[in-house]
């Protein structure tokens, strides 16, 4: 953003205005701005129907199919912004490494990285590798037009356990015995991943996304001087990365109540709170000059609508005060849940905060 308040570098200008961006900005807003975590697939049942037999990874490499499983929850929400198709190993296969998404499972490493010579897997990532990233948010602006696009990477920390656990992990012990036994090791790993990430969310900016959002999603295992020494760097580097172009950074994670004020501090214009910490109390946790983003449990949409809109009162309530507020879910939309609460959701959200 330019001293004067207009947007610099690649942001679209078609979305400059929108009640997502204004919020994100911290500025006034027509009604509060709604978007969902994994919106995008997963409850939908025409999401299911064009994924038929396509592997997760494949999918995420064709940009006719990434156009349509991104636009979907929009035409059918009518949230205030999409978040492309994707998910957040996509780089690391695209720079060689060796690992598959598995159905029930989640991604897994053929090789984990345990020692220094392991880290030669991990190249830089070039526009070239993820051509297909480039080609389908060029389909997805087109369509969109004035709905913003939200790009987004896995965060170093969270890309590091999935590589030295070789996959999803409860515990983290190799990962955070590597942090504690070999922290320049350690340091480095980060250090190369942010550098990958970086120039990820780099392609999705240039390409034309108008936000993007950092998933630290296992960083909630970290005691806070843990994060501050061996994580925030490695995501402060990638924050500093993108801050010329100017468009949003969102920085979120799960269980990480402890951590708001950390990672604020590593450079986001935009902190995601899970359903554990009510927005105010994040707020004061975050410090002035942050929007904040949440934070209704998922769980919730199960419930009777009257239930539902209790909930979402309370939530937008906590966040009456706030300087920007972007309601979402305090984590992703589960696969069961009926996609028509998230649309009635919405819906309430935008009559009960209009403007």
């Amino acid at each position: 953003m330019s001293a004067n308040g207009s947007p610099t570098g690649k942001q679209p200008t078609a979305t400059y205005d929108s009640a997502f961006l204004k919020a994100c900005r911290r500025e006034a807003v027509p009604h509060t701005p709604v978007w969902f975590m994994r919106q995008a697939g997963r409850s939908l049942p025409e999401y299911r129907k064009v994924r038929e037999g396509i592997p997760m990874l494949e999918s995420c490499m064709r940009p006719e199919l990434v156009t349509e499983i991104t636009l979907q929850p929009v035409r059918r929400h009518n949230v205030d912004a999409a978040i492309y198709f994707s998910d957040i190993v996509v780089p690391l296969k695209a720079i060689g490494v060796d690992l598959d998404i598995k159905p029930g499972v989640g991604p897994v490493v053929e090789r984990p990285i345990r020692s220094r010579a392991d880290l030669a897997q991990l190249r830089d990532l070039t526009p070239e590798d993820v051509s297909y990233v480039t080609e389908a948010i060029g389909m997805l602006t087109a369509e969109l037009g004035q709905t913003p696009l939200i790009g987004f990477a896995g965060a170093p920390f969270t890309l590091a356990s999935y590589l030295v656990e070789g996959g999803p992990s409860r515990t983290y012990e190799n990962a955070k015995a590597m942090m504690y036994g070999d922290p320049e090791l350690w340091a480095d790993l980060l250090d190369r991943l942010a550098d990958i990430t970086a120039a990820f969310l780099k392609v999705q900016i240039e390409a034309g996304a108008s936000a993007v959002q950092l998933f630290d999603s296992w960083a909630g295992a970290l005691a806070p001087a843990d994060y501050r020494r061996s994580v925030l760097p490695a995501s402060a580097k990638v924050f500093r990365a993108v801050e010329a172009y100017g468009v949003p950074r969102i920085h979120f994670g799960v269980g990480t109540g402890e951590l708001l004020g950390l990672m604020g501090e590593a450079g986001a214009d935009v902190v995601g709170v899970d359903w554990r910490v009510p927005l105010d109390e994040a707020a004061r946790r975050v410090g002035p000059g942050k929007a904040l983003q949440g934070n209704l449990d998922p769980t919730v949409l199960f419930a009777p609508q009257e239930a539902v809109e209790a909930k979402t009162r309370e939530v937008l309530d906590a966040a009456a005060q706030l300087e920007g507020h972007v309601f979402n879910l305090g984590h992703g939309v589960m696969p069961s849940t009926n996609p028509d609460a998230l649309t009635r959701l919405v819906e309430y959200v935008h009559t009960r905060t209009a403007r």
